[in-house]
């Protein structure tokens, strides 16, 4: 027998609920976005380091210095410059966002309801949701690619299929990510911390490879694609938000893992050590192999799954595809499944558990894939690239999630004060249906983001689009709430 009413207790600063009949009979609650109990919190700073090692260590990672010199016009030195600056700003709303995940064991969705409502909170859990499906589809074809070349290389015959074999191979491993993820946070966890060191190893190996045949000085001199004296501010600060966009979906939901952390100061040692750096090397790798590629492979090559596939030795084409599987693998079931995962569970928490919401995530992504993938079976002709859709994508989708992310901080550090009613996230008596002010400080900034694309004296707004959103969503949501004399809602501890 179950308590009628839940209890909340406190152990060295982590909260943890006693779910009572009041919280397990209501609708706005399952077993897998409960919140996580203290012996359920193992994950220490290098877990944390070790998770982000694994997401950062992808395919598009390595392109994003060639997207940014080919579509944004910087330098080779101006593009790694941005990409650091950028992970090392997006750390902010990461950490700040997981402090409510480690403190009171709750999921991105739930912590959502505090700021939009435990009905309106699915608004903007369906935005990431969305984004998240499609970066599934993006890096499952990569992933595709990479079990694609792994089996040619040992039959011919299997290179022979083409597009064919490609798409098989995109089927096998979205099935793969599929069953880790189903398989829990622990299967995660285990994976992403045998993967990390892996994909270093497997990051020096392939620079040890390429320095003969790079010149860092040419690669540094070489002229940026932007009209000659033009001021490379706007064309930077553009690029910056491409690239804090990169990890905009996961500055909101953070708490999706921090929820799992040990203390608040493993959860952000772990990221300092996990994001800025590895992004920066493992991008400044990608553009001195695609500046080495002309060279080792005898035509400039963007990605390392076709870079390495231009390799005549099959032993070495097997090895190193099938730790590019491992680590495309690793980037896509934190990244791209576990949110929206949690996502489309709080749409019907007793109808919609892991299960089916992992299922629905794989459905949605092979969908948005579907264009693509009917190009390599040749049913359609398309001059669309998959890496201009994920370039425009980035600073798109950026100005959305930012309002979000500035609301979640405010609402959490300055309204709330850092208390949540933890009970209360999973009934309908605690907290509104539907936060009005929330929604009013995220539709005020995408309604002017938008405005602003076809304002030629407002397009700043647009390329500065997370910076912008977030700042004025904040602002909005802090005066609004203000106004409205919000106030913490808390549940006193029992010890």
């Amino acid at each position: 027998m179950h308590q009628t009413r839940s209890q909340v207790s406190e152990r060295d600063g982590l909260f943890e609920l006693d779910a009572g009949t009041d919280v397990l009979d209501s609708p706005r609650y399952n077993h897998d976005i409960a919140p996580t109990k203290v012996g359920q919190r193992t994950w220490n700073k290098w877990h944390i380091t070790a998770l982000w090692v694994g997401m950062s260590i992808c395919v598009p990672t390595y392109t994003l210095g060639g997207v940014l010199t080919a579509y944004f016009g910087l330098t080779v030195g101006e593009a790694l410059l941005a990409i650091l600056l950028a992970n090392t700003i997006v750390l902010i709303p990461l950490t700040l966002n997981a402090f409510p995940g480690t403190k009171y064991g709750i999921p991105f969705p739930v912590l959502l309801r505090s700021s939009f409502g435990i009905i309106g909170s699915n608004v903007p859990c369906l935005i990431r949701a969305l984004v998240a499906c499609g970066w599934f589809g993006i890096q499952t074809m990569f992933g595709g690619l990479a079990i694609h070349l792994f089996l040619g290389s040992f039959w011919p015959e299997w290179k022979a299929l083409g597009g064919t074999g490609e798409v098989i191979g995109f089927m096998l491993f979205w099935c793969l990510n599929l069953w880790v993820v189903l398989r829990g946070a622990e299967s995660i966890k285990w994976l992403e911390t045998l993967s990390a060191p892996l994909l270093v190893l497997v990051g020096a190996g392939l620079l040890v490879w390429a320095l003969p045949n790079v010149s860092f000085s040419e690669l540094l001199a070489q002229p940026p694609k932007r009209p000659e004296g033009a001021s490379v501010t706007g064309y930077f600060f553009a690029g910056l938000t491409a690239m804090v966009g990169f990890w905009a979906t996961l500055s909101l939901n953070i708490p999706d893992f921090s929820r799992y952390a040990r203390s608040q100061k493993d959860q952000i040692l772990g990221q300092i050590f996990g994001l800025p750096l590895t992004m920066f090397l493992f991008a400044a790798l990608g553009v001195v192999l695609t500046a080495a590629s002309a060279s080792l492979v005898g035509e400039t090559v963007s990605d390392p799954v076709s870079l390495i596939g231009h390799i005549q030795s099959p032993l070495w084409v097997a090895l190193a595809m099938a730790l590019i599987i491992i680590a495309t693998l690793s980037t896509n079931t934190a990244a791209n499944i576990v949110s929206p995962t949690n996502d489309f569970q709080n749409l019907a928490p007793k109808w919609i558990g892991r299960t089916t919401a992992v299922l629905l995530t794989g459905l949605v992504g092979l969908l948005l894939m579907a264009h693509e993938l009917l190009k390599k079976l040749g049913l359609i002709v398309s001059d669309v690239s998959l890496e201009s859709v994920y370039s425009n994508w980035l600073l798109g989708y950026s100005s959305l999630l930012g309002p979000i992310a500035g609301i979640m901080v405010v609402d959490y550090f300055l309204l709330r004060k850092q208390t949540l009613d933890l009970a209360g996230l999973y009934r309908d008596d605690v907290y509104p249906a539907w936060n009005a002010t929330g929604f009013i400080a995220f539709g005020v900034p995408v309604v002017l983001t938008l405005l602003s694309l076809h304002s030629p004296a407002f397009s700043w707004f647009y390329d500065f689009g997370w910076f912008t959103g977030s700042a004025l969503g904040g602002v909005i949501y802090y005066a609004l709430g203000s106004l409205k004399g919000a106030r913490a809602t808390s549940l006193k501890p029992t010890v």
